[in-house]
């Protein structure tokens, strides 16, 4: 029933030894003989294919006693049935403590020693035969994992390029920069985890971030490209995009970037004081993802060169978003925000943006 059988028989006297090959030779099975305990683990240790052990508990240098409790301390033999073979029973409850899994008294009958030999061997190659399965299972388990992780890994990183495109899409109908988005993107990630936010968390707000002003995808060329300054009528209008871009994205609840993009495209103008809009909240009722967002947009469109403007200098910005402590801005973040001005100042310069008359297709290749 199963491949070779291995049993290890540990006795001083060696007419006994004999008599257990005799008995066992009608199992078809391989003996190995040990005289004592130490001869016995070292047998084991050398090994692993041992089945079983058939024990006295009488002998020289190591008794059985200090055998079973050798065999059973090891992580590595442990496992091994130990059926001790003793001359009486008054120490079957010592060896049974010290984890002997059977006992058969001398003089034994042949035919119940090999019966109780094939018992614990049966349940021995079964328990190895489990763990062998167990391992290929655990081997496997882990390939799947690797795989559903790096496939879940893909999946973020698709979320997040839709994201930028999404966001760029607007842009391009606007008069924003190709990198733009990616900064915000990666300013927005960088203020919320100094802030503390979870990492998970911070991700969500790196992806979703670029869908800021999605919403400008609705608002008329006529007025998103005026190169002039809008009238009050044509400033209403363009406030829209906000509702746009909330309503594009919204009710997205199973989809936690969309679903955060929401939230930042309706409320990423409303301002600290009240006085933003659409809807005119103040203080924390802007969630915390909008009053980043708010915070970096304008480092960025301050600090950034446009069409129609040239970048202000760093003491400028700073100095125009101080003013805006308290009423544009969260206080706290703000402060965050220009305490660690150098850290953001890195970020925006590793997105520079490429001039278009510079761009070859290796470049576009990249920036895509």
């Amino acid at each position: 029933m199963f491949e070779e059988v291995t049993v290890l028989a540990v006795d001083d006297d060696t007419m006994n030894l004999e008599m257990l090959d005799v008995m066992l030779s009608e199992l078809d099975c391989r003996i190995l003989k040990a005289t004592n305990g130490q001869q016995a683990l070292d047998f084991l240790e050398a090994d692993p294919q041992i089945d079983v052990v058939l024990l006295d508990l009488e002998m020289p240098i190591m008794d059985g006693y200090e055998t079973i409790k050798r065999i059973k301390q090891s992580f590595n033999l442990r496992d091994i049935p130990v059926i001790v073979v003793t001359a009486g029973t008054t120490e079957v409850t010592r060896t049974l403590q010290l984890g002997a899994n059977d006992f058969i008294a001398k003089p034994y009958n042949p035919e119940e020693l090999r019966l109780r030999v094939m018992n614990h061997v049966r349940s021995k190659k079964l328990a190895d035969l489990a763990k062998d399965m167990n391992k290929v299972l655990e081997g496997e388990v882990v390939k799947k994992t690797a795989a559903l992780q790096k496939a879940l890994e893909m999946s973020k990183e698709a979320e997040f390029e839709i994201s930028l495109r999404l966001g760029r899409a607007a842009e391009f109908r606007d008069q924003e920069t190709g990198m733009h988005t990616r900064r915000i993107s990666e300013l927005s990630k960088w203020l919320a985890t100094i802030h503390g936010i979870s990492s998970e968390q911070c991700e969500i707000l790196r992806f979703a971030s670029p869908l800021h002003d999605v919403g400008k995808i609705g608002i008329s060329d006529l007025i998103l490209l005026k190169p002039g300054k809008l009238d009050q009528e044509e400033f209403e209008t363009m406030k829209q995009h906000t509702t746009i871009g909330g309503k594009i994205l919204a009710d997205a609840g199973q989809y936690p970037v969309i679903d955060a993009g929401s939230i930042i495209a309706w409320q990423h103008h409303e301002k600290w004081d009240g006085s933003g809009y659409p809807r005119g909240l103040k203080g924390e009722e802007i969630h915390e993802f909008a009053r980043i967002v708010s915070i970096v947009d304008v480092f960025d469109a301050l600090s950034s060169e446009r069409p129609y403007k040239k970048a202000f200098s760093l003491e400028k910005t700073i100095s125009i978003m101080e003013e805006g402590r308290g009423a544009f801005f969260d206080p706290t973040l703000l402060d965050l925000f220009l305490n660690n001005i150098g850290e953001f100042v890195a970020i925006r310069d590793s997105l520079k943006d490429v001039e278009e008359d510079q761009v070859n297709i290796c470049d576009i290749a990249k920036l895509t």
